[in-house]
């Protein structure tokens, strides 16, 4: 039986579309996926009239300063010239095109569990950026800090690439939150307490870190979070304000800004009960 050529060439195109859409990626969706991921923050300068996304951002650490990279799409000064591929490797594997490891400044520990999908509308979004031909700032850290082949032994001891994985022993809002705090909201980058080579202590998992002299994220399990009521703690990660009247810190408040207070009413229900489901752990001593 001869197929028509008309119904036959329809059908093709529709598959060959549908395949480029996948392929390409849905840039609205990926703008709310940069949002959840808090990108903005990492990537833009601390100033008014700083262009989102072109990176200098410093981040100050025991091991020196970091400073965030442009991720517009200019092909010398941002990531224009990157391929999906090499998206997906410098999240999922935390190397760079030429093959290079990242500082785990560049939170790849939690970024490898995002989704393929996720993955693949996060870039897809990225890719509608204005392109800015501002060149990322160089990293100045400690002398015994710079050598970026010896983490390959910081990765051997605590990196475990791989896609997140649901509890099948959880719901699926559980399973949600859990996504949304381990893979694209990086809470434990924060949250989790690190030893001497900056690996973090997986028994302290979200109890609480000190980040600098004058600074620390707070413990996020139940024995810190069960004083607030689900109603508070949403007011809370809508806000930045305290049901007592207190305010935030500069840090957690830019957090909320620009990430928790973004989420749809759905994923910030789904975080809180994935926090709830945590063991109760202490502070970190003091």
């Amino acid at each position: 039986m001869r197929l028509e050529r008309g119904p036959a060439l329809a059908g093709l195109f529709f598959l060959l579309w549908a395949a480029a859409a996948i392929a390409q990626g849905d840039a609205k969706r990926g703008e709310y996926l940069s949002k959840a991921g808090g990108c903005l923050g990492c990537h833009t300068e601390e100033r008014k009239d700083a262009a989102p996304y072109a990176g200098g951002r410093a981040l100050k650490t025991p091991f020196g300063t970091f400073y965030g990279p442009n991720i517009t799409p200019h092909p010398q000064a941002g990531i224009g010239r990157w391929s999906f591929a090499d998206f997906a490797r410098a999240l999922r594997e935390g190397e760079r095109p030429d093959g290079a490891h990242y500082f785990p400044a560049l939170p790849y520990a939690s970024f490898t569990r995002i989704s393929n999908a996720d993955l693949r509308d996060l870039w897809a979004y990225l890719r509608t950026l204005k392109p800015v031909a501002q060149p990322s700032k160089p990293h100045d850290l400690g002398v015994l800090y710079r050598w970026r082949f010896a983490l390959w032994g910081w990765k051997w001891l605590f990196f475990a690439p791989g896609e997140f994985r649901p509890d099948a022993a959880k719901s699926a809002v559980v399973n949600r939150g859990a996504y949304l705090a381990q893979a694209l909201g990086h809470c434990s980058e924060c949250h989790t307490p690190r030893n001497l080579l900056g690996g973090p202590k997986k028994h302290r998992y979200l109890a609480g870190a000190k980040l600098g002299e004058d600074t620390s994220a707070p413990n996020l399990t139940p024995t810190h979070l069960k004083k607030y009521g689900d109603g508070e703690l949403k007011d809370i990660l809508q806000s930045g304000l305290f049901p007592d009247g207190d305010v935030m810190g500069d840090t957690m408040s830019e957090v909320v800004r620009n990430t928790t207070s973004q989420l749809s009413a759905q994923d910030l229900d789904a975080l809180i009960a994935y926090l709830r489901s945590l063991p109760a752990l202490p502070g970190e001593p003091k």
